[in-house]
């Protein structure tokens, strides 16, 4: 089931994302166009100059870069690199009551205050008990063989959320990390032991405490239609194992 569809997507080929913001992309009648990146991390793993893009022309007409990128073609699967997908497919799941690992969610809001450390929860629900449900999701690209990673790099922020995830559950709620596997070409997943071990500890503590770790499997549906305009939609088959790896 596709739950997020992005529709008049233009095809190219990368040829150097910088200054975090910015990837120059070669489009297929040659010209060469700038276009915004959301993702503003190390993008580890995810990009090669020469891999096939596809970018999302901009809803206005005076924005200086008229193009987004939204995903990039590797070793013949897709990665996502639009950091504010992940979100938006989350909630549309727990609308539908289709969220792997949290089924039949109901009063479902996005981007609500909470916690002691003054954060912003990316999803809050309710469950069929009327438990309150709290879900952070996180873009997660990082390969290493067959294993999804997080972070990327170095996240205080990250270990402050998970943190705050656990003060929910001391509270009586429902807590949940959702790590979005914004690539089809890994099949488990662990924490990024060696980038950020502070953050892999306090997970396995969050784990512990009983926020439910989602390591969520994301496939990326692309369609070249007759114009020559791509689709790309984002589907949630289930859920990946949390492996530890070594």
């Amino acid at each position: 089931m596709i739950l997020v569809e992005r529709h008049g997507l233009v095809l190219g080929r990368l040829v150097l994302r910088y200054k975090r913001f910015l990837a120059d992309v070669e489009l297929a009648d040659g010209t060469l166009v700038t276009a915004h990146t959301t993702n503003t991390g190390s993008m580890k793993t995810c990009w090669e100059p020469g891999d096939r893009v596809l970018l999302e022309p901009a809803a206005n007409p005076d924005r200086k870069l008229k193009f987004t990128w939204l995903a990039v073609e590797r070793g013949g699967g897709w990665v996502g690199v639009e950091t504010g997908m992940p979100n938006r497919v989350v909630a549309a799941a727990a609308r539908q009551g289709a969220l792997p690992g949290l089924p039949d969610l109901c009063e479902v809001s996005t981007e609500v205050k909470y916690g002691s450390e003054r954060s912003r929860i990316d999803v809050l629900a309710q469950d069929a008990t009327g438990r309150q449900v709290f879900i952070e999701v996180k873009n997660t690209t990082l390969k290493a063989g067959n294993w999804a990673l997080f972070p990327d790099a170095v996240t205080e922020r990250g270990t402050k959320h998970l943190r705050e995830l656990q003060g929910m559950v001391r509270e009586g709620h429902r807590a949940a990390i959702a790590f979005f596997v914004h690539r089809t070409d890994v099949d488990r997943f662990d924490a990024a032991r060696e980038i950020d071990p502070v953050y892999a500890a306090e997970l396995d503590r969050a784990a512990q405490t009983g926020v439910e770790i989602l390591p969520l499997a994301v496939r990326l549906v692309t369609s070249e239609g007759a114009s020559g305009l791509w689709s790309l939609g984002w589907e949630l088959p289930g859920l990946l194992p949390w492996e530890a790896r070594r």
